[in-house]
C-alpha cells in the first residue's frame, strides 16, 4: 500500500503530448482572476458575516494568504507532472498508493460537496428573483432543507423551517443531464460568464461604497478572533471563505503552457490572488458598510452558527428581516435595501446565469478524479462505462449528480462549503508535504517551476491549511475522518487487491486519448 507510481513513467507519457508554451504573466493573471472570482463571494458573504461580522474582511486576507503559499507548492508539482488527477497523481508519485487514495477520496468529497454548495447558492438567488422580481411567493418548506443538530453522534433534522430545497435539486439534475448529453462550455462562453460576474460585482462596489456608514462597522469583530466555539470568529470565517478562492489551481495547472514558468507562474498566482483579495475586500466593505453585517443572536443572547436551528429562529424575528446575515442572496439583498431593487434583480440574474457553469465544472471534476482512480484499478472500471450514443461516462455522472442533488436538497450552503473545504485543505496539505519530500528524495529532477524559499513556504502552507481545517465547525471536521474511514474500507476491500500497480501493470493512463478532455478552469 506504500507502492509509488513511477513519476518517470507519468512524465514520459506527458512529454509525448506536451503543450505549446504561449502564456505570459498577464494571461496567467487574467486566467486566475476568472477562475477565482465567483461563487464564494456571491453565496458565502452572509455566512461569513454571521461568523465574523465586519471582521470578515480580515478573514478574506487570511484565506487569501493561505491560498498564496499553497498555490506556490501546488505549482511546482503541477509543472513537473502536468497530467490528470491533480493532487491525487502527485501524491501517488511521491508518497505512495495509500496516501494517494486518501487524497483522491478527499477530492471526490471536495468536488461533489462544492457542487452542492453552489446549487444551494444558485437556489437562493433564483428564489430571491422570483419573489422580489415577479412577486411569486415560493413555499418556504420547499425552498430550503432542514436544520441539523447533533444528538450525540447522530445528526438530527428539524423540518420546521424547511423540508427540501427544490430549486437546488432542479439545477443539480439539469447540469447532470447536460453532462451526460455531452455538452461542454467553450472558452468563449466561459469568458462571457466571467465578464458577467466581474461586471455585476463592480456595479455592486460602485453603488455601495458611497453609502457606507462607519457606524455599521462597529463592533468590527463581534465574535472575536476565534469565537466562542469552533467555526466562529474571524479565523472560523476564513476557514469558510477559503471556498471563495478555490480555482487558483487553474494557474498552477497551466504551468506547462507558460513561457518562463519560474518567473510568470508566481506573478500569475500572486497577482490574481492579490487582485481578487482586494476585490473581495471592497465587496465585503460595501455590504457591511451599507446595511451592516452584525451577527444575529440566539434566544439567550449567544452566538449562533449559520444554518443552525437557533440561527433560523433568530432570522425569523421581524427585527432581523433585513439583516445581511439572514439573506440567501446577500449581494442582491444589499442593493434592494439601499434603494436599487432593479439592479439587485439584475445581479440576481447574473448569478443565476453564471453559477450553473460552476456546478458543471465541479461535477465534471469529480468524474475526472473517478476516471483516473478507476484507470489505476483502485475503483471498479465499470464506473467509467461510456454511453453508447453520447460517448460520456454516464454511470459515474448519474451517481455523482444524484449525490450532489441530495446534499443540495438537505443542507444549507455554509455547511456544504465547510465540508468541501475540509477535503480541499487536506489535499493542499498533502501537496505541501509532497513538495518537501520530493526535494529530498529526488533533488536533481528537472523542475520547470521551483517553489521559492520552499523550506519556508511549504511548511507555512501545511500549517496554514491545518490551522484553517482546525477552525472549521466541529461537524465539518468530523466529516473528513468519517468519509476517509469509509474510503479506507473500500480501498482495503477492493483497491488494494485490484490496483494495477500492485499487479505489476505500470502503464500510465493520465494522458490517454480516450480520457475526457480537460474542463474549462472552474470559477469558484
Amino acid at each position: 500500500m506504500w507502492r509509488v507510481k513511477s513519476l518517470d513513467a507519468i512524465l514520459a507519457t506527458a512529454e509525448k503530448k506536451s503543450l505549446h508554451r504561449s502564456l505570459g504573466p498577464v494571461q496567467l493573471t487574467l486566467l486566475g482572476i476568472g477562475a477565482i472570482i465567483g461563487t464564494g463571494i456571491f453565496v458565502l458573504t452572509a455566512a461569513a458575516s454571521q461568523k465574523a461580522g465586519p471582521g470578515m474582511m480580515v478573514s478574506f486576507v487570511i484565506a487569501g494568504a493561505v491560498c498564496a503559499v499553497a498555490a506556490l507548492c501546488y505549482s511546482e508539482l503541477a509543472a513537473m507532472a502536468p497530467v490528470s488527477g491533480s493532487a491525487y497523481t502527485y501524491t501517488y508519485a511521491v508518497m505512495g498508493e495509500l496516501l494517494a487514495w486518501c487524497v483522491g477520496w478527499a477530492l471526490i468529497l471536495e468536488y461533489a460537496v462544492a457542487a452542492s454548495a453552489v446549487s444551494v447558492g444558485w437556489s437562493g438567488y433564483v428564489l430571491g428573483l422570483i419573489e422580489n422580481g415577479f412577486g411569486f411567493d415560493f413555499p418556504d418548506l420547499l425552498s430550503a432543507g432542514p436544520t441539523w443538530a447533533m444528538n450525540g453522534f447522530i445528526p438530527t433534522p428539524d423540518f420546521s423551517a424547511g423540508i427540501v430545497n427544490i430549486p437546488a435539486i432542479v439545477v443539480a439534475l439539469a447540469v447532470t443531464a447536460l453532462l451526460i448529453v455531452g455538452t461542454t462550455e467553450s472558452a468563449r462562453v466561459n469568458a462571457v460568464l466571467v465578464a458577467i460576474k466581474v461586471v455585476a460585482l463592480t456595479v455592486f462596489i460602485v453603488l455601495t461604497l458611497p453609502v457606507i456608514d462607519t457606524a455599521n462597522l462597529s463592533p468590527f469583530t463581534p465574535n472575536g478572533l476565534f469565537g466562542a466555539y469552533s467555526g466562529m470568529g474571524v479565523v472560523g470565517a476564513a476557514a469558510s471563505i477559503f471556498f471563495a478562492y478555490v480555482g487558483f489551481d487553474a494557474v498552477s495547472t497551466a504551468a506547462e503552457e507558460t513561457k518562463n514558468p519560474q518567473k510568470n507562474v508566481p506573478i500569475g498566482l500572486i497577482g490574481s490572488l492579490a487582485f481578487c483579495t482586494v476585490f473581495y475586500l471592497l465587496v465585503a466593505l460595501g455590504a457591511a458598510g451599507a446595511i451592516g453585517a452584525q451577527p444575529v443572536l440566539g434566544a439567550a443572547g449567544q452566538a449562533v452558527e449559520p444554518g443552525s436551528a437557533a440561527f433560523v429562529a433568530a432570522c425569523a424575528l421581524p427585527a432581523n428581516a433585513e439583516a445581511l446575515v439572514c439573506s440567501n442572496e446577500a449581494l442582491a439583498h444589499v442593493l434592494r435595501v439601499i434603494g436599487h431593487p432593479q439592479i439587485g434583480n439584475a445581479l440576481g440574474i447574473a448569478a443565476m446565469l453564471a453559477l450553473p457553469s460552476v456546478i458543471l465544472m465541479m461535477i465534471y471534476g469529480q468524474t475526472r478524479i473517478f476516471f483516473v482512480m478507476a484507470r489505476d484499478g483502485l475503483l471498479p472500471e465499470g464506473l467509467t462505462k461510456m454511453h453508447k450514443r453520447f460517448k460520456t461516462p454516464y454511470v459515474v455522472t448519474i451517481f455523482t449528480g444524484v449525490a450532489v442533488a441530495i446534499a443540495a436538497a438537505l443542507f444549507p450552503v455554509g455547511k456544504l462549503a465547510d465540508i468541501s473545504n475540509s477535503g480541499t485543505l487536506f489535499a493542499f496539505f498533502m501537496v505541501s508535504i509532497a513538495v518537501l519530500i520530493l526535494r529530498k528524495t529526488d533533488p536533481n529532477r528537472h523542475r520547470p517551476f521551483k517553489t521559492p524559499l520552499v523550506w519556508i513556504i511549504a511548511p507555512l502552507s501545511a500549517i496554514g491549511c491545518a490551522a484553517l481545517f482546525w477552525n472549521l465547525p466541529h461537524d465539518a471536521k468530523m466529516v473528513l475522518p468519517i468519509w476517509g474511514g469509509v474510503g479506507l474500507l473500500i480501498y482495503f476491500a477492493y483497491g488494494y487487491r485490484k490496483s494495477h500497480l500492485g499487479r505489476g501493470l505500470v502503464e500510465v493512463h493520465e494522458t490517454d486519448s480516450d480520457l475526457p478532455p480537460p474542463p474549462v478552469p472552474p470559477i469558484s
